[in-house]
């Protein structure tokens, strides 16, 4: 391969990525006292894009919903993307459900639960108090909004956001100069991301090297088959149900994989889909989508559109009952999935928060051990990759669902994009009333991210 070549080929985020997770695993497998050592890379990456993650979305909904012509719009938005949340949600608890059915890969192990230490998973069943549907929905609104920034809530920073651009749209004219700051202010906050994912290979190396380090590449083989089942499942729902969704919005799955694959990896690398939400909100809105649709619909897709982690929760308690000789009967086994309906809402995009909203289910019900939550402790981190690139793809597909939907999906710029032609001469829906050069440029730097 000729010199200039291989330094292309080097050049591009997405080999570079892939080249750490690859030194993570070996530097993991053959050196894991280093290797263990390792992890502060990888949390100093996401703590880098939770830094930007509060600004972003507060700027991202103000600026998309208080520039929106009919404020009707924003509710319509809001309401046929909790739709397809709940619908894909829905798809994702079954199809678990069936396969764990189907494989029952945890027949045979014969856990005895009085045997089982559960001083390990004391963090995540006192989470899990916490966790209720009440609990949830008094947390959407802050005590104080200074307080939700400091913490990093999305959601009630998303409520406070969609509160303050309905106001401003009802000033009109006058709050257009606070609301150009506004997005001058976000095209700045995308320059700064831009500057972050430098490290993003290093991120993904640090993340791989602890996880493999520490776990062993043999946990691996302990617990094979319930492994085997979530990322079977995974592929299904992600190339089966999410391709045809996409074949019926009129575009190539494979194609929208391979414009985001960069996300993709450094989601494998961190386990965390927060590490790539500042560059999917630029990519989603460069293929096509409008602006106030992206930035209502994928935040909030984060919390509620969690598709890889209800294929896992499903598996996971099912495993544990299978495991621990519990007899489910189908109603037994319709109540979990009903519970997690409910409890699944509200798992963010950070690495962990799906086992705390297993252990809620557990507690909740008083059926299946919660201490059989100790048994998941081990391999959990690498289900946990599975789950958060599910959830990634999950989420790209639901924005472009609900742009589709409302009408406000550019299938001309989006056909464009995926296939790599010259997007020049064309314009994002919704950005008829921002300044060109704003808009062209975020488009313009968004492609050229994807094309390396």
């Amino acid at each position: 391969m000729p010199v200039s070549k291989a330094r292309r080929t080097l050049s591009k985020l997405y080999v570079q990525v892939l080249i750490g997770i690859v030194a993570g695993v070996l530097l993991g497998h053959f050196y894991p006292a280093l290797a263990s050592q390792m992890k502060p890379l990888g949390d100093l990456f996401i703590r880098l894009i939770r830094m930007l993650l509060a600004p972003i979305i507060f700027a991202s909904v103000v600026v998309g919903i208080a520039r929106m012509n009919d404020l009707h719009q924003a509710g319509r938005v809001g309401v046929k993307a909790l739709l397809y949340f709940e619908l894909a949600s829905t798809i994702a608890l079954i199809a678990g459900m069936v396969v764990v059915n189907v494989i029952k890969p945890g027949s045979g192990m014969n856990i005895d639960p009085s045997q089982i230490d559960a001083a390990a998973i004391s963090t995540y069943t006192h989470a899990a108090q916490q966790h209720g549907m009440l609990d949830f929905l008094m947390s959407i609104v802050p005590n104080s909004i200074v307080g939700a920034f400091a913490k990093g809530e999305m959601l009630p920073i998303i409520f406070f956001s969609v509160l303050l651009a309905i106001s401003l749209a009802k000033l009109g004219p006058r709050a257009a100069p606070f609301v150009d700051m506004l997005d001058m202010f976000l095209q700045g906050m995308f320059g700064v991301v831009r500057i972050v994912m430098y490290v993003a290979p290093i991120g993904a190396f640090g993340g791989m090297a602890f996880t493999i380090g520490k776990y062993g590449i043999g946990t691996l083989a302990s617990f094979g088959e319930l492994m085997l089942c979530l990322y079977l499942t995974s592929f299904f729902f992600v190339f089966v149900v999410l391709g045809l969704v996409m074949k019926m919005c009129g575009l190539s799955l494979w194609k929208f994989l391979r414009y985001i694959r960069d996300e993709i990896l450094i989601t494998l690398g961190t386990a965390s889909t927060e590490a790539v939400l500042p560059q999917m909100l630029i990519k989603m809105e460069a293929m096509g989508c409008s602006r106030p649709v992206v930035g209502m619909v994928l935040p909030t897709g984060y919390t509620f559109n969690a598709d890889g982690t209800a294929i896992y929760l499903t598996m996971a308690a099912l495993f544990i009952a299978q495991a621990m000789n519990v007899h489910l009967s189908i109603w037994d086994q319709l109540l979990v999935l009903g519970v997690l309906l409910l409890t699944s809402k509200g798992s963010a995009g950070v690495a962990g928060a799906g086992f705390v909203a297993l252990a809620a289910t557990l507690a909740s019900m008083h059926t299946i051990p919660v201490e059989g939550l100790v048994l998941l402790l081990g391999v959990d981190r690498f289900l946990n990759e599975a789950r958060a690139v599910t959830n990634l793809i999950g989420n790209g597909v639901a924005t472009v669902v609900v742009a589709r939907w409302e009408g406000e999906l550019d299938k001309d710029m989006a056909r464009a994009v995926l296939n790599r032609e010259n997007t020049a001469h064309f314009r994002t829906p919704g950005a008829a009333a921002q300044p060109a050069v704003t808009s062209t440029s975020t488009t313009e730097s968004a492609v050229r991210s994807s094309a390396h």
